[in-house]
């Protein structure tokens, strides 16, 4: 993988996945993009629930040059203290470790969620949609 220039929610691999609206925006940063093992563990969980066969996804992916990345205490932490200003717009802990990642890499973040343009945590959020 070349540097990480951008980080991807759950939401934003899911729209290539199931060929969603912003799906191709998505696709083009791939080579370039990273995500964090709790957004990893989203994606599966919508591949299961759909039927859809997850047991080559992590190649695949991988293979377009995706970084999964693990959580790290930093990373943990910082999550952990955006809860309060999050709390109102319900961002669970992975899409914290979301934000948590593109911090510490220091690259924008890629999601289909509007409430996140919301949150002031020192990242920029690009919407794919």
């Amino acid at each position: 993988m070349s540097a990480t220039a951008t980080v991807l929610d759950a939401s934003a691999l899911l729209a290539i996945l199931f060929d969603e609206d912003g799906g191709d925006l998505v696709r083009a940063e791939v080579p370039s993009a990273a995500i964090s093992t709790a957004n990893w563990a989203e994606v599966i969980e919508k591949a299961v629930e759909s039927n859809v066969d997850d047991a080559s996804l992590l190649r695949v992916f991988e293979g377009l040059g995706l970084a999964v990345v693990s959580v790290d205490v930093g990373q943990a932490e910082y999550a952990a203290r955006l809860r309060g200003p999050t709390r109102t717009l319900g961002l669970s802990l992975a899409d914290r470790l979301c934000f948590a990642l593109a911090a510490d890499l220091q690259t924008p973040v890629l999601t289909a969620d509007r409430d996140w343009t919301k949150v002031d945590a020192g990242v920029e959020v690009r919407l794919i949609r």
